[in-house]
């Protein structure tokens, strides 16, 4: 059998179907999918914690004037959002750090770590507000409408802006993702306040306000599960959503010449970058290298896997495990489609 080493060229990016305006605009391909830089991210993501800050200082003082929980709520999500965007802030500056020592892909996975410290904090605020929003609706307080309407108008004006700020940044990573979910919940966390503080105002039902409190924790526990749900799929190195390694070797044995497809791994290395593995097995007296590029092109254009690394070995009609010590998967193999474990 003739052996080639893998050689560990990243795939090129096919002018066509790689790296295209229509990709950019799914968030496809490296770095920042909407085409901002880590610098404009920056400069968003400060003038919202800018905004949150301040109002955040006022509503405090507002809430417990006017005895509300829709807006303690709301300070106490203000707060998350703000410690949410200042990680988003140190996460995106340590990303931006070259590879050095041990650390071969640098500190792009910084990222995804803020995106799941936003997603825990969402879901225990979230517990801790359904707990003192049933406390209130069974012994409920005496709440100053009139405050919490005027504070929930305003505080929906100044979501409004920072919800702006951060969706023109690059959604596509998980991070910033992270730090606009709490802006949004706050934003929607303010429409109910100020409907509650409405609702006390004109009728005296005191028990809106714990309500409001209650839908607020609820698209908190939403948001939360998400973003818990999709660093989870990164930390444990889970394909990206959408692509099913089973049918993506079964679509490489599909190239000819293939004959076999082993050892093959599709991972993230964090939000925006896939990336795959695998061992391929192809006839013999075939060009090994001139099928690497079939079969990279393919990730590229396809499946936006612009980086692979292939092994690619001529068969010999030996068992697998004498090509792999250590298989792990599926074996996929061209002509009858089968795959075993």
């Amino acid at each position: 059998m003739t052996r080639h080493s893998p050689e560990p060229v990243e795939a090129a990016r096919p002018a066509t179907a790689v790296g295209t305006a229509e990709d950019l605009r799914h968030g496809h391909g490296h770095g920042h999918g909407h085409g901002v830089s880590a610098d404009a991210d920056r400069r968003l993501l400060s003038g919202a914690l800018a905004l949150i800050v301040g109002f955040m200082a006022a509503e405090v003082v507002v809430g417990f004037a006017a005895g509300s929980l829709a807006l303690i709520t709301d300070a106490a999500h203000m707060l998350t959002d703000a410690i949410a965007i200042a990680l988003a802030l140190i996460a995106i500056r340590l990303a931006a750090r070259p590879p050095a020592g041990g650390f071969t892909f640098g500190f792009k996975r910084v990222e995804i770590l803020s995106a799941q410290a936003n997603g825990i904090t969402l879901l225990l605020l979230a517990a801790f507000f359904v707990y003192e929003s049933v406390e209130r609706l069974i012994h409920p307080p005496e709440v100053e409408g009139g405050l919490v309407l005027v504070t929930g108008v305003v505080g929906i004006f100044v979501n409004l802006a920072a919800t702006w700020l951060i969706s023109r940044a690059n959604r596509t990573s998980l991070n910033v993702e992270g730090a606009y979910q709490h802006i949004l919940n706050d934003l929607f966390a303010f429409i109910a306040t100020a409907a509650a503080g409405l609702v006390v105002l004109l009728t005296g039902f005191t028990r809106a306000d714990p309500i409001a409190a209650l839908i607020v924790a609820a698209l908190m526990l939403k948001a939360g599960l998400g973003l818990v749900r999709d660093s989870g799929r990164i930390f444990l190195e889970a394909a990206p959503a959408g692509l099913d390694p089973a049918a993506l070797g079964k679509e490489l044995c599909c190239i000819p010449g293939v004959v076999e497809v082993h050892d093959l791994h599709v991972w993230q290395i964090t939000s925006g970058e896939p990336a795959a593995s695998a061992h391929v097995l192809v006839r013999e007296g075939l060009d090994c290298h001139l099928i690497r590029g079939q079969i990279e092109t393919l990730l590229a254009e396809r499946h936006h896997l612009t980086h692979s690394t292939l092994q690619v070995d001529h068969a010999s009609g030996e068992a697998p495990e004498l090509h792999c010590s250590d298989s792990h998967g599926a074996v996929h193999r061209g002509h009858t489609r089968r795959a075993s474990s």
